[in-house]
């Protein structure tokens, strides 16, 4: 007889699910039924999670016999990401292209994110007054960008979005996530083959002259592709929808902007969008939180209930820009923390500035119970959110 299987499914938009809440205090390291009659190991306290996380014993790689897959979300080829890889292949390109995502290097982009934001809310208010957010602001952002990084023309943007959105979609079939990936991995295979011949001003043709190969290259522009604009649109909807449904927050921004920077990390905290980093393959006996996890078992290190941890983050279902949560593993943790994570701080504090600032009037075009979620993995979010103005 076939179990039920665990399920990342949100039923509360503001909240993990329930099971995993519960098993973080009854039972924090615990099999749990998965996916063709298997079990895997769920993973909820921060402390182990790090564990988890920061231990490449515990594998991202996908093409390991047993390793735990979600839904279809596997390689669409034999050639692998850095989300897929482990040391010391890993190693080698993550310290490659490490140096494009530094503080310093992102905050020099600042300028020109602030003029995209700008313009981006020009042409929203100048449309009517009403939009979908999703549509209007939170993928144009940085979706241009990603683009502009990676030398994408953006009139191919509608390409990548169509894919990328297939790529994550609730109904889409493995083959239809598998052929998506496919064509966005030729595309971007198609802009480093241009590179070769004829380099620019852009990361592509910057890891081209410090050694990666146009093969790996292409992984490492797909990776940036995907995460380089659809988790950050996700969490800019989730942010404006919560100010709006919470308009007490909404007003501490308004009253000190100066708060913007910690309302980013806690709102990162709370919602925990990427929901299936954390799947790991053991590949020897290691012990985590007292129990020894046996070679060869499927591991799935829940970020959302880590930073949900009383133990570490006190009365963690409340919102307090104040917190100074930047303890959090909203990023991941560990060999695989996410490359891109300060290019998104950027993004979601000039996209929440100038909403604060340029649009007093903000509301939603209907209500909060209207919104449609995205319950299904691998990134939470929101389908579309009709505001009005």
């Amino acid at each position: 007889m076939t179990t039920a299987t665990f399920s990342t499914q949100r039923v509360d938009p503001y909240n993990p699910p329930a099971e995993h809440l519960r098993l973080q205090r009854e039972a924090p390291v615990s099999q749990v039924p998965w996916r063709n009659d298997t079990t895997i190991w769920a993973i909820t306290k921060h402390a182990d999670v790090r564990t988890v996380l920061g231990d490449a014993r515990f594998s991202s790689d996908r093409s390991l016999p047993g390793h735990p897959t979600f839904a279809g979300y596997t390689s669409a080829s034999k050639l692998k990401n850095l989300i897929e890889m482990d040391p010391p292949e890993h190693t080698a390109q993550r310290v490659r292209i490490m140096g494009e995502f530094t503080v310093k290097k992102i905050g020099l982009m600042r300028p020109r994110i602030e003029e995209i934001v700008e313009e981006t809310i020009d042409t929203m208010l100048a449309s009517g007054n009403s939009a979908d957010l999703v549509e209007a602001l939170s993928l144009p952002v940085p979706s241009v960008v990603i683009a502009e990084l990676l030398g994408v023309p953006f009139e191919d943007h509608a390409l990548f979005q169509e894919n990328s959105a297939m790529f994550v979609e609730a109904d889409a079939t493995p083959e239809e996530r598998v052929a998506a990936m496919g064509a966005l991995k030729q595309y971007i295979g198609g802009l480093v083959a241009a590179r070769v011949e004829q380099p620019g001003d852009d990361i592509l043709s910057r890891q081209l002259a410090a050694g990666a190969s146009p093969e790996e290259l292409t992984g490492i522009g797909f990776l940036l592709l995907i995460a380089g604009h659809e988790t950050t649109a996700n969490m800019i909807s989730l942010c404006v929808a919560t100010l709006l449904d919470k308009p007490e927050l909404l007003q501490q921004l308004r009253d000190d902007p100066k708060l913007i920077p910690g309302a980013v990390e806690e709102l990162l905290r709370y919602f925990t969008i990427a929901e299936i980093g954390g799947l790991r393959l053991a590949t020897a006996d290691l012990e985590v939180g007292g129990v020894v996890i046996p070679a060869g078992d499927s591991v799935f290190a829940l970020c959302n209930t880590a930073n949900r941890d009383p133990e570490v983050f006190p009365n963690p279902d409340v919102i307090d820009f104040t917190r100074g949560a930047r303890n959090h593993v909203a990023f991941g943790f560990g060999p695989h923390q996410c490359l891109g994570q300060n290019l998104a701080r950027l993004e979601l504090e000039v996209v929440l500035e100038a909403v604060v600032r340029r649009i007093p009037t903000l509301r939603f075009d209907g209500s909060f119970d209207d919104i449609s979620f995205k319950e299904w993995g691998p990134n939470y979010g929101v389908y579309t959110l009709p505001v009005a103005w």
